[in-house]
Parts: structure tokens; C-alpha cells; sequence
């Protein structure tokens, strides 16, 4: 049995905590919040735990495994830093830390210490988009030209980081899951509507290898919630929909096929496009709550000493993605380069 104690119980934690008591080899014992009427919300709710606003008697518990980390992203540092510190294995929610040498650090410490550090990258346990990445895997959709994410909503508005590292790292965590490796440079521009300081509008364009952008567009203040995106493949195109929970992928059997024939006079009979439409396939998708399949991932890395597929160094250089795509957007949308997470000579595998 896995003891956990979760720091924060705001709009997330309540819901880690939950899917941690109702698995079998898990259980919680606290759950930390500096707000006593929040831990009061969790406790009439969820039965079985007991709540404290001491946070350093929630990370030093000698009953406690492991600690979740669902709190402010500034928090994010300094608290899995002490859990480390404590050798408790961690669980910290998404983006992993601000500054990427702070990232280096925590995982450094956990390596060192043998302990699981893994990052709430929720949506690489989605059942539909572990299914796309099998059509982009097996070939099926053929070369990929371009990925375009829609990520919307009429808030939460936050202001502890801009749309961007709030909802696009989400896109980001997908977008390097399926094509298996790291963007090489970003272009961004963000506008901020709502807060003077604060992106909540923000479009973002990565370059990945093999000529293939993946671009998305993310927004706070949208009268729609939209989470939705297109592959399109010079084959194939794909549509993910993560709003339509009964065909969240639809398969499309289109393509443009250019026929070019002799010089090119820009007249069109040197340079003609057939559109072929086929069908639509709705694949079946396997269900179950992402949220838990995370949690469950976390508990049996932790038993058998595996890494997480939502690890931490994965997640490091998600945060230079997003380190960079801040800098574009501070310099009206000019190209800023990746900076590459290095592990001695090679760079780290990204998660597979």
C-alpha cells in the first residue's frame, strides 16, 4: 500500500485526491492547504484522510510514500525540492518549474536518490490520443505536413503564468509524444486582455524535424470550450476532439494529390491538385478517466522502480519549449530556439 499526502486543495487537488483513495494498493493521509475552509470542502467529501495546514508535517510524515504537488506553479520548486529532500517520491503538477535549471536540479535529486519524479502531463493517458499517435506510428496517415491545436475556454483565468504555460504545455506534452521528439525553435505572439502583466490569448507555432510545424492557438477568453486537434498527413488527416467523449478521433480518408507536369508556367494545366474524399472512420476508443490511469502510472512506477512515461526530464524540456515561446512573444513574435536539455553527451530521450 502506497501512502500519499497531497499539497493543495484548490481546484485540482480534490480531484487527485479522490482518485488516490479509490485505488486499491493507494491511499492518502493528508491533504495540505493553507486555506483551513478548502480542507473542510475536501473532507466532508472524501472520507478516510485527515487535512493540515502544515506543510512541512505534510512532507516529513513518516507514514508518507509519496507526495502530490498541486499548487501555484512558483511553489512548484522549493516544495518538490523538500520532498525530495525528505525521500518521498513525487507526483508535481504541470509546468515542472519555471527556469530550467531548476528543473535540472530536481531531476538530478531524484536520479540520485532513486526516487520517481513525474510531472502531471495528464493528457499523455488519454485513451484518444494514445490512439492517434498509433495511426502516426504505424504510418497509416502517411508524412505529417502540420499539427493545429485548439485550446479554449471563458477561463479559469490565472495570474501566476499566461496562457501559455497554462494551456498550450498540455499541446506541447501531445505534440512531442506523437512525433517523439523536441521542438527545435517557436514563434508566439500573446495578447493580454484581461491582466496588464498576463497573457491570456497567446497563438504558438513549433518547429519540429522533418519540415513539420505544430502550431496552436490557446485562449482564456473564448465563449466556447474547445479542445480540439487536426493532423494532417499527406495520406490521412486525423481530428481529436476531446470535447466529444463518445468518437473523440475521427480518421479521414482525404488527401490532396499534386500533379505536376512539365515546367512550371503558373498556369494550371502544368500544376494540377486532385482532392481524393474517402471515408470518415470512427475508431473505438478505450474510456477510463485519464486523471486515474496517471495516478495508477505513478503508484506502479513508484512498486517497481520503472520511469514514468510523464517524467521529469520529458517534462524539462517542455518548460524550455515555453521558456522560449515567452521570449518570442516578449519580442513581437520573432523566432526564439529551443534550448536543448542535455544529460551528459546526448540529449534526453524524449517519452515514448
Amino acid at each position: 500500500m502506497i501512502t500519499v499526502n497531497v499539497l493543495g486543495a484548490g481546484r485540482w487537488g480534490p480531484n487527485i485526491t479522490r482518485c488516490f483513495t479509490n485505488l486499491s494498493d493507494a491511499k492518502v493521509h493528508y491533504v495540505c492547504d493553507p486555506d483551513q475552509g478548502r480542507l473542510d470542502w475536501v473532507s466532508t467529501r472524501i472520507g478516510g484522510i485527515e487535512t493540515t495546514t502544515d506543510v512541512l508535517l505534510a512532507i516529513n510524515d513518516p507514514s508518507a510514500d509519496a507526495i502530490v504537488i498541486a499548487t501555484p506553479v512558483d511553489t512548484h520548486y522549493d516544495l518538490t525540492r523538500q520532498a525530495l529532500a525528505a525521500g518521498k517520491h513525487v507526483l508535481v503538477e504541470k509546468p515542472l518549474c519555471k527556469e530550467i535549471a531548476q528543473c535540472e536540479e530536481l531531476v538530478e535529486t531524484a536520479n540520485d536518490r532513486g526516487l520517481t519524479l513525474a510531472v502531471g502531463h495528464i493528457f499523455l493517458f488519454n485513451g484518444g490520443i494514445r490512439k492517434v499517435r498509433e495511426y502516426i506510428q504505424s504510418g497509416e496517415l502517411g508524412r505529417i505536413q502540420y499539427i493545429h491545436a485548439l485550446r479554449t475556454n471563458l477561463g479559469p483565468v490565472r495570474t501566476d503564468v499566461n496562457a501559455l504555460w497554462d494551456l498550450a504545455s498540455h499541446d506541447l506534452s501531445i505534440f512531442n509524444y506523437w512525433l517523439e521528439e523536441n521542438p527545435r525553435a517557436v514563434s508566439a505572439t500573446g495578447q493580454r486582455c484581461l491582466n496588464a502583466d498576463v497573457e491570456d490569448v497567446v497563438n504558438a507555432t513549433y518547429e519540429y524535424g522533418r519540415g513539420v510545424t505544430a502550431s496552436t492557438f490557446v485562449s482564456w477568453l473564448n465563449p466556447k470550450k474547445v479542445r480540439e486537434i487536426t493532423i494532417v498527413g499527406d495520406k490521412k488527416m486525423v481530428v481529436w476532439d476531446d470535447m466529444n467523449p463518445l468518437e473523440p478521433v475521427r480518421v479521414y480518408d482525404k488527401s490532396i494529390d499534386i500533379d505536376a507536369k512539365g515546367a512550371y508556367t503558373h498556369s494550371f494545366s502544368s500544376f494540377q491538385a486532385a482532392i481524393r474524399d474517402g471515408d470518415v472512420l470512427i475508431p473505438r476508443v478505450l474510456g477510463g478517466e485519464p486523471l486515474m490511469a496517471e495516478c495508477e502510472h505513478f503508484v506502479e512506477c513508484i512498486r517497481e522502480g520503472t520511469v514514468p512515461l510523464n517524467n521529469a526530464e520529458e517534462a524539462s524540456r517542455i518548460v524550455a519549449a515555453l521558456i522560449a515561446g515567452n521570449e518570442s512573444i516578449a519580442d513581437a513574435g520573432s523566432q526564439r530556439f529551443v534550448k536543448l536539455i542535455l544529460a551528459g553527451e546526448s540529449m534526453l530521450p524524449v517519452c515514448v
